[in-house]
């Protein structure tokens, strides 16, 4: 069946036929719409302005590259494809310009890595029954040796812990008519420490052969509430407001200065690194410097006035010479202060809340760590010197009169209430390392091996750190010594 119309149909018009001859032609249509979903435009583009006109011209300007390259070129610049968005395969991963051990994320010396932030637990690592621990804020009890032993006094006997091995043993009880226990400190070799009494007599111990070794009468007129160590001077403190340098290097000891500036009794004492300050707090609110380098050994360097209770916490700073700080006991003062001891300036005072009954530097960090009571009854550690609070550790329940710094620095013992607790603050002891600038600190300080080994010593040590020659610092070396 043919259902077509005839060119020559009579029925039709002649612009009716010429329609239907165009309708029905496959050569002269009048309009093409592509379907645009399967078409690449760039691909026709292309074909059309470039491969015609090759056809055309492809005898006077043959192609330049042959066949096999232009076609690698077209599968490179992706010119062969028939559809456009097509599904593959999932897309590989990059290729890597820079081997990963390259990579700046990678700690280097231009991108060191980030430090960790320490951990500092809320709770004791240990806890310690320390029954008939007196509650005296003017006392000091407790004190960590350099052998790792920790001595407590309660009531007439003390005790020492190794923290070493864990074992406690008892050192020395005293009858009840010198006792109690009023004050303790170790010497720096940590052989040998200190026990004041409160019949003003002092008596010195071997711990390794547990025996005594000499007894201090006659320097003060009532008890001995503080102790501190410089090298072969002892130095005591009492309740008539004395203080007294002792050298016990011999049998029968030798006083050798008497410092008297305080009108009530001597809670604080400590003497800088260098051995050549000694600071010293009283119940009269007072605060003395006293420098052994000066004319009159007996006059006080410097005479601080700020505080307005007793001072009882003092701290050396172990990473800036001539910068002590002091706590205020009691809800009148409160305050930390910062003094430079060379000129007696006040640098900074932080009101920290509550009465502060002890101080301890961390040895690696710019940190402090103070001592509370009422309320909170809390350690509170400080970062120095924007004085920020790093944390706060709450775990006693009666004021915090005592504390002590392990010898690595890491671990702090406080007493209160018949309780003694351990504490993680200052860090790991594999963490532990002193910075360069604090190691310098302590070898233009003197510590306490380079003053045991003497002057020629001291000369080596400013020379290479200096990088100066010894006899340029001679003369220095001579003024510091005295001589």
């Amino acid at each position: 069946m043919y259902l077509g119309i005839e060119k020559n149909d009579s029925r039709w018009c002649p612009l009716e036929q010429q329609l239907l001859q165009k309708r029905n032609s496959r050569e002269n249509l009048d309009r093409f719409i592509p379907n645009r979903s399967a078409m690449d435009f760039d691909y026709a583009f292309y074909m059309l302005t470039h491969q015609g006109s090759s056809t055309r011209k492809g005898k006077e300007n043959p192609p330049r590259y042959g066949v096999g390259y232009r076609k690698q070129l077209a599968e490179a610049m992706n010119m062969n494809r028939s559809r456009i968005l097509a599904f593959k395969n999932k897309t590989p991963p990059p290729v890597e310009l820079f081997p990963s051990n390259f990579s700046s994320d990678k700690p280097t010396e231009s991108n060191p890595p980030k430090a960790r932030r320490r951990y500092i637990s809320q709770s004791a690592d240990r806890t310690l029954d320390a029954p008939d621990l007196m509650d005296d804020y003017y006392l000091n009890l407790l004190d960590w040796g350099s052998s790792n032993v920790l001595a407590i006094a309660l009531a007439n006997t003390v005790y020492l812990w190794d923290a070493t091995d864990d074992s406690t043993w008892e050192l020395a009880t005293f009858e009840d008519e010198r006792g109690p226990v009023t004050s303790v400190n170790w010497a720096i070799d940590g052989r040998q420490v200190a026990i004041g009494l409160n019949n003003s007599e002092v008596e010195l111990w071997d711990t390794t052969a547990s025996s005594h070794v000499i007894t201090l009468r006659g320097c003060h007129l009532s008890r001995v509430g503080s102790l501190a160590w410089n090298n072969h001077i002892l130095t005591t403190g009492g309740m008539d407001g004395r203080i007294v340098n002792n050298d016990v290097r011999i049998g029968s000891h030798i006083v050798v200065e008497t410092y008297r500036g305080h009108e009530q009794e001597v809670c604080g004492l400590k003497w800088s690194a260098s051995g050549q300050q000694l600071a010293s707090g009283g119940n009269d609110n007072l605060l003395h410097i006293w420098d052994n380098r000066s004319y009159s050994r007996t006059q006080w360097l410097h005479r601080l006035q700020d505080h307005t209770a007793a001072v009882k916490a003092l701290a050396w700073c172990p990473f800036q010479r001539n910068l002590l700080a002091s706590g205020g006991g009691g809800n009148d003062d409160r305050c930390i202060k910062f003094w430079n001891t060379h000129t007696g300036a006040c640098l900074n005072s932080v009101d920290a809340g509550s009465e502060v009954c002890a101080l301890l530097w961390n040895m690696n960090e710019r940190e402090l760590l103070s001592a509370h009571g009422f309320t909170q009854n809390q350690l509170t550690l400080w970062k120095y010197p924007s004085m920020c609070r790093i944390a706060e550790l709450t775990g006693h329940t009666s004021t915090v009169l005592y504390m002590a710094q392990s010898p690595n620095g890491c671990t702090v013992a406080s007493a209160a209430h018949e309780t003694l607790k351990l504490w993680n603050i200052f860090g790991d002891p594999k963490e532990g390392v002193p910075s360069t600038r604090m190691k310098k600190m302590i070898a233009l300080g003197f510590e306490d091996s380079a003053n045991k080994i003497g002057v020629g010593v001291k000369f080596l040590v400013l020379s290479q750190l200096w990088k100066k020659p010894i006899v340029n610092i001679a003369v220095h070396i001579l003024r510091w010594e005295g001589l």
